[in-house]
């Protein structure tokens, strides 16, 4: 009963606040994933009939958002030289401080105190539930940056503010939570506000699918004190921590994602943030928004859950794995070399521009810079030595490198990497990517592919949230894996063939 009476006074605050919601729409209450509490819920949007594309279901003033610019604590936020997320958190904690007298309390009340994201797990749920996974490290260098942040800039704050703040909302423990709430419902609102807690918009849950929500309207570049406005065509395009898109983590079925959040160009109000569908959809069906084309580890990592069978899914494959793969092989002097040889190539930044990790995609195809790599730890030395003395004469590494030094075919990095994969896909490279599955595959622990996807069919995912969404995204992952050796296997009988 507490959680409906949150939701009619949320309904009653957006009128007030003077948006602008459909009553084509309905605000659906669940109860929240992984605890038996009647106060943590959580809140989907269905529709009530009908709805065709095109349809404006949604209207939202600029003023009820909750940003920097517009928080009670926005002078002391930015006398203190805050602003992105770190800037955000104290505004969203600050507002929280303020109970009932904060303009934002009927809002933030029906907000979770916190997201599940792995952030917030504890350092045995994330060792065990992470171990192998993309997120392991990340996670827990994460769990050290943010409580820097913490210590750095917000307990001081505590102190030298020139108002009292309520120190109960302004704990580590406060910030985390505020930070996962950013990370997972924020959105980009213009260069003025910058990022900020929408209400309404991010109660849509996600659905990985096709183009499903754009933002691509016209923003409003506000002015502070003249009140007059530029427009610039730049889309209004997600915020995330990691400087990526977010919004929510998904609750209950997934089905069709169908609205466009849209920043208003209409001459009459330039304030006016709106919801448009994209797509039609039929009556009682829920009513989803998009978070981008996001890989498993991802969505984990930002919104608290993974998708099975989700066709964004990559699997990376750390530089230091490649080094330990060739240390079996060579001396570490021989393997440096290589290394040295193909950073000089210039072909090291690929997907990310990061030269220290390769993507495997979702069907096992690696990325074409690592077989490049491996194509030069296997070359034997005398061929080595002619591809390094024609790298260092040539004034461009990048568009004038030639990989056959038969001379039968020449390869421009710069342009044909692609093009270059059946050349590049030697008998030693093939081993070289079973070898590195096999590795890569090693830092999950003893269980088995066949043991993870026996524990999925075990588990709930209502009641072990964590446990589940971690083994959607090991069972993504490691299937990733076989489907390089796949990969590798065909490739090599291939060149058998055709030798």
């Amino acid at each position: 009963m507490a959680a409906c009476r949150k939701l009619r006074a949320f309904k009653r605050w957006m009128k007030y606040q003077g948006m602008d919601c459909s009553d084509s729409l309905d605000l659906v209450l669940h109860p929240f994933p992984g605890t038996d509490s009647p106060a943590a819920f959580s809140v989907s949007v269905r529709a009530l009939r009908d709805l065709d594309e095109g349809d404006v279901v949604a209207r939202i003033p600029k003023h009820s958002c909750l940003t920097i610019k517009n928080s009670g604590a926005r002078h002391l936020i930015e006398d203190a030289g805050l602003d992105g997320f770190l800037g955000l958190a104290v505004a969203v904690m600050y507002e929280r401080s303020l109970g009932p007298q904060s303009p934002w309390f009927d809002y933030l009340q029906l907000m979770p105190f916190y997201e599940p994201i792995p952030l917030l797990w504890s350092d045995d749920e994330i060792d065990s539930l992470l171990a192998g996974t993309e997120l392991h490290k990340t996670i827990k260098e994460d769990k050290v940056l943010i409580f820097e942040d913490w210590k750095e800039c917000i307990e001081p704050l505590l102190i030298s503010a020139p108002v009292e703040l309520n120190q109960q909302f302004f704990g580590v423990e406060h910030y985390f939570a505020s930070r996962s709430l950013i990370a997972s419902r924020s959105f980009q609102i213009d260069d003025f506000h910058g990022s900020g807690m929408v209400p309404l918009a991010d109660l849509f849950n996600h659905k990985t699918g096709a183009e499903d929500v754009h933002f691509t309207s016209l923003v409003q570049h506000e002015s502070d004190q003249s009140g007059e406005s530029d427009l610039e065509d730049e889309g209004c395009d997600n915020l995330m921590n990691d400087e990526l898109s977010s919004q929510k983590p998904v609750s209950g079925n997934e089905s069709n994602s169908t609205a466009e959040f849209e920043c208003s160009t209409s001459s009459d109000d330039l304030t006016i943030l709106e919801m448009i569908m994209v797509k039609d959809v039929m009556a009682k069906n829920e009513v989803f928004n998009t978070y981008g084309s996001l890989g498993n580890a991802a969505l984990l990592h930002r919104y608290g859950f993974a998708e099975t069978n989700n066709p964004f899914d990559i699997v990376n494959i750390d530089l230091e794995l490649v080094e330990e793969w060739s240390s079996f092989l060579y001396s570490r002097r021989y393997s440096r070399r290589r290394l040295s040889l193909w950073r000089r190539l210039d072909c090291s930044a690929g997907v990310g521009q990061d030269p220290e990790y390769f993507e495997i995609s979702f069907h096992g195809e690696p990325q074409v810079e690592l077989l490049v790599l491996l194509y030069i730890m296997l070359l034997p030395e005398e061929d080595y030595n002619k591809l390094d003395l024609a790298i260092s004469s040539t004034n461009n590494a990048h568009t004038s490198v030639i990989l056959s030094l038969s001379g039968k075919v020449n390869v421009d990095v710069s342009k044909n990497l692609e093009l270059s994969r059946d050349f590049l896909l030697t008998k030693g490279v093939c081993t070289g990517l079973l070898s590195l599955a096999d590795i890569r595959e090693g830092l999950y622990g003893p269980s088995t592919l066949e043991d993870d996807i026996e524990a999925l069919k075990q588990c709930c995912n209502i009641k072990e949230p964590k446990l589940y969404h971690s083994l959607v995204l090991r069972i993504s992952e490691r299937s990733i894996l076989q489907k390089l050796r796949s990969y590798a296997i065909t490739a090599a009988e291939s060149l058998k063939s055709r030798s």
